[in-house]
Parts: structure tokens; sequence; C-alpha cells
């Protein structure tokens, strides 16, 4: 057995990731994949090459396929059954529901997420005839919720028309739309006893034991009706009992649990049995499972990991679409109509597919968002939630929405917010804890400073700017902010290929601040030698077929150098990388470590070169009035007054940054040398460290001597073990 197969992956997946030669699950799969297997929502914070991909698509890619393995072997062919004797009929129905309700396997708790909307659902048996019944309700969250007795013929929303009877937590009793005063409020771990007098057509309610009276006199047309414990809530959950497990408090004399209801005075839900009826069978447009990524880019890379990972999944055989923009939708709906299991999508294009009902939502049971943080910053959050709305919380077979969100700041307000209001009691994975930089990952600045290094006066030949000074008569010998702020773009440019020059660098991503920043670098470095600084940029103006040449070339270093923004490069995982260049620093303090983190993986070596501008920059900024970030745009007015441009001081996002990792980042000077001792010992970067200096001995030599203490100590514990049981 695998060590994989120990955490509960199936052999035929634990064959190809070991193919992949993945010993064992990393931290963060160790922890997940057996929550998401055990059915619960997990939110993880992981950065890209912590095995984040393989912690959510392993589990999912095997539920997945015992699901259509379970379908073609014939197994639960059809929901639970309503039918047989009367104690297995009461739960609450997981077809009589509005979508936004999940309702527990066992039919017996009830929760709803939504904060404006009420989400009501009926059991899947009632009461008729003659006889006084009950059941009993217990509040176990904060929020709305009223429950009593429906019946057929009422709407989900308890107590708003004149079919229904509710009593909800503020203390209203209502009926056809009219809430009046009764008993009292109630809340969270408060114990509601609902009662139904079918002799005097009497509906009443004991609150923790306590009979808080007659609620509601049911009208005469009403008398021929069957009754159903009903719910309605909003944002809360309520656990119910009918009977099958002791109550918490007595009913009044006479009352009947319904589990203990005569045959002839019990009628099946109607919807509830014609619904039950139905198979299991999804139809082909409706997927399993869905995974919304922030970038084609990432979602082609979670893709190729799942094709890695099922390569022995055979009978029944996965099928998988990935669900981009800019791709013929044409093509997309005719594999939908095909059959799809798991979905792997940017949000454009998939809220397209859904909105024009090409992408069905009926049998989802994953619904996962990778980067998070990301699709939130890029304002996907209405979208989010407008598709986890559309979800049904429980699949016809009885299991419950399952949500995973992964995030690099799992921890930010936006993050919470989301998980609070969309996801079922989480677990949260945090791993990452505080922000840091991984030991394998060296990093320096370098300050760029116009002022000393006049360098910039003379330059035959400089990167191309951004435009942003090209009305304001900036010269060599004007010691205006505009000069200097126009220098350091021509000479961050230079710096960059003297730090290429300086460490051989044959391999490197380097992250510019807009799309046009990166066109200039890519056109500048091509100019100086094509093959020695043969480079490729990667950005949302790029064509998609491009940006994806472009990636592959990179990565099978058939280009050095990848010039991109942050956006494109999240989540990229390259292995071996050996350099970055900060060609500016991050707009956001937190986007440091996750840029730098681009190097260092897998226990190898990395070198990160951020260049610090030591005098406030203007450049082109996303702000209220332009989107474009200078893409034929020429308002360089700040954005203050209506412009599309803002003042950078790097100095202050340095000591942000430094503030935030509680760290000093080493600076080096303007030729870009890393002393050697520096950090530990002579490094290579791209490689695993080795033994290279006299200070450096190797873990096993510096273990042994503990290692054979700890066994002869262990000797002696045996043999004091046996001695005494000699003498017993």
């Amino acid at each position: 057995m695998t060590a994989f197969e120990e955490f509960g992956v199936l052999p035929e997946i634990a064959k190809a990731v070991e193919e992949m030669e993945w010993t064992l699950p990393t931290d963060v799969q160790a922890e997940a994949i057996p929550l998401i297997l055990g059915g619960g929502d997990v939110l993880m914070a992981a950065e890209t090459g912590s095995g984040k991909t393989g912690a959510f698509c392993l589990p999912i890619l095997q539920t997945v396929y015992e699901t259509l393995r379970d379908i073609r072997d014939g197994k639960g062919k059809n929901a639970p059954s309503t039918s047989g004797s009367s104690k297995t009929m009461w739960k609450m129905s997981i077809y009589d529901r509005n979508n936004a309700m999940a309702i527990t396997p066992d039919g017996l708790r009830c929760q709803s997420r939504e904060f404006k909307d009420w989400n009501g659902c009926r059991a899947t048996a009632g009461v008729r005839n003659r006889g006084k019944y009950f059941f009993e309700a217990i509040v176990c969250d904060e929020g709305l919720c009223r429950v009593g007795w429906s019946t057929q013929s009422a709407s989900l929303d308890l107590g708003t028309d004149r079919f229904s009877f509710g009593f909800g937590g503020t203390g209203k009793k209502s009926h056809n739309r009219q809430f009046d005063d009764y008993g009292e409020a109630f809340g969270k771990n408060d114990v509601l006893t609902c009662l139904l007098d079918l002799e005097r057509s009497e509906i009443s309610y004991l609150k923790n034991g306590v009979n808080l009276g007659v609620a509601f006199r049911i009208n005469d047309n009403l008398r021929n009706e069957t009754f159903y414990p009903a719910v309605v809530l909003k944002n809360a959950e309520i656990q119910f009992n009918f009977g099958e497990t002791p109550f918490k408090y007595n009913a009044p004399q006479g009352y009947v649990a319904c589990v203990q209801v005569n045959a002839e005075n019990v009628k099946a839900n109607s919807i509830s049995q014609s619904q039950s009826q139905q198979t299991l069978q999804p139809k082909p447009n409706a997927p399993q499972a869905i995974i919304i990524e922030p970038s084609r880019e990432l979602a082609e890379q979670t893709l190729e990991q799942i094709h890695k990972f099922k390569k022995y999944m055979k009978e029944p055989f996965i099928r998988e679409l990935l669900v981009i923009g800019k791709v013929p939708i044409r093509e997309q709906i005719e594999v939908l109509k095909n059959g799809v299991d798991i979905i792997v999508a940017t949000p454009g294009r998939i809220e397209e597919l859904i909105n024009s009902e090409q992408l069905l939502l009926t049998h989802c049971r994953f619904f996962v968002l990778d980067e998070a943080d990301g699709l939130l910053k890029a304002n996907y959050g209405n979208l989010i939630e407008n598709i986890h709305r559309r979800i049904p919380k429980m699949t016809s077979d009885s299991h419950r929405l399952q949500m995973i969100v992964c995030s690099a700041t799992l921890h930010s307000f936006e993050v919470k917010k989301m998980a609070d209001k969309l996801m079922h009691f989480p677990t949260w994975i945090d791993l990452k804890g505080e922000d840091a930089v991984p030991d394998t990952v060296h990093h320096v600045v370098c300050i760029v400073d116009p002022q000393t290094d006049t360098t910039w006066h003379s330059l035959r030949r400089h990167v191309q700017t951004d435009g942003v000074h090209a009305q304001d008569g900036v010269r060599p010998g004007l010691n205006t902010p505009e000069t200097f702020s126009e220098a350091i773009k021509m000479l961050k440019g230079e710096y960059c290929i003297r730090a290429i020059n300086e460490h051989n660098m044959d391999r490197a991503i380097i992250f510019c601040r807009t799309k046009m920043d990166c066109d200039n670098l890519e056109r500048y470095l091509r100019q100086m030698d094509t093959n020695k600084y043969s480079c490729v940029c990667l950005h949302g103006d790029r064509k998609p077929q491009e940006r994806k040449q472009n990636l592959e070339m990179f990565k099978n270093k058939e280009r050095k150098f990848l010039i991109c923004t942050d956006v494109a490069a999240r989540g990229i995982d390259v292995s071996g990388l050996p350099f970055m260049i900060n060609i500016t620093l991050p707009d956001e303090k937190s986007n440091y470590v996750h840029r730098i983190g681009r190097v260092g993986r897998a226990e190898r070596m990395g070198l990160a070169i951020s260049l610090v501008s030591s005098v406030p920059e203007k450049v082109w900024y996303h702000g209220e009035w332009c989107s474009s970030r200078g893409r034929n745009c020429w308002n360089t007015n700040l954005i203050n007054v209506k412009g599309c441009c803002t003042w950078l001081n790097e100095k202050n996002m340095l000591a942000d940054i430094e503030d935030h990792l509680n760290i000093t980042i080493t600076q080096v000077d303007k030729n870009l040398k890393v002393p050697v001792n520096e950090f530990d010992g002579k490094v290579v970067y791209g490689q695993k460290l080795q033994n290279r200096g006299t200070n450096y001995q190797d873990h096993v030599e510096q273990l042994k001597p503990i290692v054979q203490n700890l066994a002869k100590l262990e000797s002696k514990a045996q043999l004091a073990f046996l001695k005494h049981m000699k003498i017993h």
C-alpha cells in the first residue's frame, strides 16, 4: 500500500501519482484529502507548488469515479425510498425544498446560508384524519426560522399563505401573511415542540417544555388536508426529531410522536414520492464538479493535472472539459452534449453557458474556487454567489454540495466573508501561517537611484518607457520629479540586463506592473540580443493561443525569460526555476511572497532580485476613470483630478513588505553582485542545496550520533521489559 492509499486514495489514482514521483502527500494534501473524501467543506491556505491542486483534484476524481461506477452497476439507482413503515418515512424531503436549503443525508438537519431570502422545505410524510401529533425542532445557530405545519398546496415560505401555519423566532405566529404576537421569541439552542390536534383542529407550540397556548384554529375547509412538518430558514440551521431518538421535553398527554402514527393516518409527500422514483442518472451536460480558476493558464494547468491523475481510471471513464473564453463556444457546447463529469473554467465563459442552460447544475457535487482571493479581487464575488445559489445544496442521491476554497490569503476579510456566507461548517487548513519566505529562496533588493547613477544621461539605446512623461519635457540636467521618474524607467531596463549578465541567468520570470511595461521590456531584450535574451510575454492582451504557446516554450526551455504581470503569473508552477526579477515591487505587499515564491520550490534554491526606486515614480494606474493602464490613453493627470496616473513610492512599499515579513531584506549594490557568504555558503540556483563548504554538514551525519543513542536506549528498554515479564 502506497502512502497516498493510506490516506484513502484509490489504487488507480495512487499508481498515477507514484509515476509522477510523488512519494508522500504534502502537508496540505495529508490534511485536505481525508476531509474532502469525508464529505466536508474545506478552506485551505496554500501557495502554488504546495500540492494544493492535488489536494482537491485527487478526492474529487475519486468521488466522481465511484459515483459513475455505482450508476453503471445499478447501485443506488433510485433515491432513498419514502415507502415502508411509518418510522422510516419521517425526515425532511430533499425534493420538496428550495434549492438553497441543505439537508443532511438522514433528513433531520436543515440549513440555509442565504442572508436575504427565505428557504423552506417539508417532511417526506404528513398526518391526516384524526389524532394528536407532535415533533421537536432544535434551533442550532443564530439566524431566523419559522417552524410548523404545512399542507401540500402551500408554498415553501411557511405561514405566508392560507395553507400553512408557522411560529417564528421573533415571537410572531404567521398564517396567510398575517403576523401576530404569540408566546415569546426564541433563538439558538431553544427547543420547540410543534403540536397538531386534529380532533379539535388546533395548532400549539411548546418552548423548552413550556406550553405557549393555542396558536391557530384550523379552518373547516382544511379539515380533510394532510399536514406535513415544515420549516423556513434565513441564514439559520435547525435539527428535527420525529421520535426515533428521545425527546428533550415531553409533549402534553395524548399527543403521539410522528413515528408512532398509525398507517391509516399517514400520507407520503407526493412531490417527494414522485421525484424519488426518478433515476439518478444525470443529463450529459450536468457535471458533478465545477472548478473555477482566475486565469486560463491556471485552468489549463489544473486540467493537465487531472489528465495525469486519472491515467489508470478506466471503466467508467471520467470526462472533463476546459471552459474558457476566446475559444469557440460551439465546440464547448458540443462536448457538453456528449457528456461531461468535471468542468474546469474561468468565470466569464461558465456564466455564459449556465445562463443559456447549456450547462446544468442539477447534479453538481463539488464547487471549487481556486485562488479565491484572486477571483474576489477581480470582482467575481457576485458571479460566485449567483452560481452557488443555483446549485442544489443536496444531490438527488442525498449527498450534500461540497465547497472547496483555496487561497493564498485565507484570512483576508473578503475570503472570510464569502466563506461565512456560502460554506457549510468548513474546516480551515492553514498550514501556511503568516507570510514568510522559504529558506530555499534568497531575495535581495537593489536601490535604483537616478541622482547618484547618472548613466541614464548618455544611454544611446534604452527600454521604451510607458509614455507617462511624454508631455513633461523631461531631459538630463533637469532635477524635477518627472525627470527622475523617467530616469527610473530607463535605468530599470539596464539593471535588469545587468542582473541577467551578472548571474548568467538562463531562465527567469520577470515581473512588470502593466501589460505595456511587459511589451516594452520584451521588445528591448530582443533588440539587445535575440539569442542571449530570448523571451516571451504573458499577459491578458495576448491571444489565448499565443499565451499558451509562450508558456510552453518557457517551460520547455525554448525561451529563457518569461515577462509577465501579476494576474497572468498567478498559479504558474515551473519546476527548478532558478531566478526571478521584480522590475517594480507589487502594488500589494502580500503579493511579494507570491511573486518570489516562483523560485525555491521542491527544495531547489532560487534567487529573487527586486529593483527598488529611490525616488517616486509616476505610473499608469487602474483607477475609476480608466481601465487600460496606459493602452491608447494620454490622460496623464493624477487619479484625484480624474486622471489615469499615480505616484508610487517604492521605498515606502519596501518598508511595508519588510514590516509585513518582520525582516530586513538584504540590499546589494548597483553591480547586482550577491556576496557568496551573504547566505549559507555558495549555492547553485535551480539545484538542491549541496555540501559546498566546511560549515555545511550533511543532515545524516549530524543526526548519526543521536540515532545511535536512541538505538541504545531502545535496546535497554526492550531488555528491561523482557526482564520484567520474566519476573512476573
